[in-house]
């Protein structure tokens, strides 16, 4: 199983996001991610502007978001700014979309949070289209071969929803924020069972008052559940990124 890790809010330190990306990297993990909420009380980087800076300091790791909330943005927006982090990051790029569950990120941009999965369609309809030949509404975006069919594209999502990210995406993310390894399982059955390929648990929390070992055993029944990849999330006083690692 690949072992990711979340990029930690944004700190009052001009290198703070930079500085993680390359220690990450470094700490020999395989992939960075982003996660995305506003209006929490805590500012959270632009997932795709802190993945682009990650990019630039990084060479081998995959780059990832953990999700995007697709129905916040514009999705000609969205493919714009992921054509430009492909062209610095190249195929280490993947992006994971999702309704969201939390109405305070619609609340900070007016945004109809009851239609966020209606919304979610259209906006993924239109992002696909801007990849499948460049086009968005009536213009052209030109963009380049790199670019032009976009990186692996993931659904974060739960429920009923996992056999649709089986069928129509490249791989699932699922929260272990606030749900059971047994949840968890439970959910991979379903996914496998419609036929899914890469699965991810995302958001494993790592605090200043996590037992390594309960961590390593969280982290192994997750490997031996079927997951492909793990992503913690590391907060402030959590043990050392070395010693995350060195569990998987």
């Amino acid at each position: 199983m690949r072992l990711g890790a979340l990029l930690t809010p944004a700190g009052e330190k001009p290198d703070h996001l930079v500085n993680e990306a390359k220690s990450i990297e470094a700490e020999g993990f395989d992939s960075v991610w982003t996660a995305h909420a506003m209006g929490r009380g805590f500012m959270m980087h632009d997932p795709l502007v802190a993945l682009a800076a990650a990019a630039a300091v990084t060479s081998r790791v995959e780059l990832g978001t953990a999700i995007l909330q697709l129905p916040i943005y514009h999705p000609t927006d969205v493919a714009l700014k992921v054509a430009t982090l492909m062209q610095i990051a190249g195929d280490r790029v993947r992006l994971g979309v999702g309704a969201g569950s939390t109405k305070w990120d619609y609340l900070v941009h007016g945004a109809d949070f009851g239609q966020r999965f209606r919304d979610f369609d259209q906006k993924l309809a239109q992002l696909r289209q801007c990849f499948t030949d460049g086009t968005a509404s009536a213009g052209h975006l030109a963009l380049p071969q790199r670019a032009l069919h976009g990186p692996p594209l993931f659904l974060g999502t739960w429920g009923r929803h996992v056999s649709r990210a089986a069928s129509e995406f490249d791989g699932w993310i699922a929260s272990g924020m606030h749900r059971t390894v047994d949840e968890c399982e439970d959910a991979l059955k379903a996914y496998r069972s419609a036929g899914g390929g890469r699965a991810i648990v995302s958001t494993i929390l790592v605090t200043k008052d996590t037992d390594l070992g309960g961590l390593r055993e969280k982290l192994e029944a997750f490997r031996d559940a079927g997951f492909d990849d793990a992503v913690v999330m590391m907060h402030a006083g959590a043990p050392p990124l070395s010693s995350v690692r060195r569990l998987i």
